[in-house]
């Protein structure tokens, strides 16, 4: 199983350039709205056409601009889950999932097919039903079940939980990851949100204005991004600007403070990151004192904004996130950070 994508397109606003490999199991692409990942997904499936490049899966060639190759997507064998799911309304459920199936002429397999996707996705009880009587969350798993029923050797997830509460959202990414699990092959799964690319996928790509900015498994890109802009795409809230002063050591002018590091700092550095919840008031490295500006609550947290005592003014405010039973109403004089804790963030 694997999937290769080198493909550039131009809009008059806008070029998407994007160099993907996947091998198996679920990539995340986490970007903000208009970054491109649903549009790398569309040029994946054919719904759309890049200006050149190259898409092959499992060693054949979907699209190639040099050879003039651009499968239609029925010859694909893609599958591609939309935002809104795109169940035909006056279908029941099951007839909706046989249209996955319309390849298959023998019924019996066309039988088999159906009732195996149909245990897989749980779905038994809504088969004589119509889509308008489904929860989202039931419209989900049999707009799935359509697609799955085909064995697309690619699952496309543009969005998926995009359409539901978030009661909802947390409850079905724990019966999506099972399904995905058991569906055993390449998935790229589109999101905005951290939380569901980190709860469901192996790898992750982040990108910003059509460009792969980095490529790892997740939780490596979560707990050391390379850019300032991967560093923001993952949640850090804490960015500022860097100077090398030595091997192990930074200055930070917009916090008044020098900073000691883990890593060698490299030559090309452009920022730290520290994420807020990563203060402590009693680390006894990188120690300096604070005063506080605001505090926000949150049903389970706390986030306090500090001011380093020697930090210029017109600089941003620091957070400090803690739990909520952790915060007193009293804040410390002093607060330090590891050195493992502080992001190296490069040009």
């Amino acid at each position: 199983m694997s999937l290769f994508v080198d493909i550039k397109k131009k809009f008059p606003d806008f070029v998407l350039k994007v160099k993907l490999e996947h091998e198996q199991g679920v990539l995340g692409l986490l970007g903000a709205s208009g970054s491109g990942k649903s549009l790398t997904l569309k040029f994946i499936a054919g719904i759309h056409t890049p200006d050149e490049g190259v898409i092959i899966l499992n060693g054949k060639t979907l699209y190639d601009s040099k050879k003039r190759i651009n499968l239609p997507p029925q010859k694909r064998n893609v599958g591609y889950l939309f935002q809104n799911y795109a169940l035909f309304p006056n279908m029941t459920v099951k007839k909706n999932i046989l249209c996955g199936l319309h390849k298959e002429k023998n019924r019996q397999s066309r039988e088999r097919k159906l009732r195996e996707t149909v245990r897989l996705m749980q779905i038994e009880e809504l088969l004589e039903k119509y889509p308008g009587q489904l929860s989202g969350g039931q419209q989900q798993r049999v707009a799935l079940a359509r697609i799955m029923v085909s064995e697309p050797e690619l699952l496309l997830l543009d969005e998926p939980f995009g359409a539901l509460d978030s009661y909802l959202r947390d409850q079905l990414q724990i019966q999506i990851k099972e399904i995905l699990q058991q569906f055993n092959r390449e998935v790229i799964l589109v999101s905005h949100s951290r939380d569901e690319v980190y709860h469901l996928c192996e790898e992750l790509s982040l990108i910003e204005q059509g460009h792969i900015l980095e490529t790892g498994s997740t939780k490596q890109v979560f707990s050391n991004p390379r850019s300032r802009s991967g560093a923001i795409l993952t949640g850090c809230k804490n960015i500022a600007a860097a100077r090398k002063i030595g091997e192990y050591e930074v200055e930070v002018p917009d916090w008044g403070i020098r900073l000691y590091t883990a890593e060698p700092v490299p030559d090309t550095i452009d920022a730290v990151g520290i994420r807020a919840h990563y203060f402590h008031p009693k680390s006894r490295e990188n120690v300096y004192s604070v005063k506080i500006s605001n505090v926000m609550e949150e049903p389970f947290e706390t986030t306090v904004m500090f001011r380093y005592e020697n930090q210029p003014e017109g600089t941003k405010d620091l957070w400090w996130r803690l739990p909520k039973e952790r915060w007193n109403g009293q804040m410390p004089f002093r607060l330090g950070i590891s050195p493992k804790n502080v992001l190296l963030l490069e040009k």
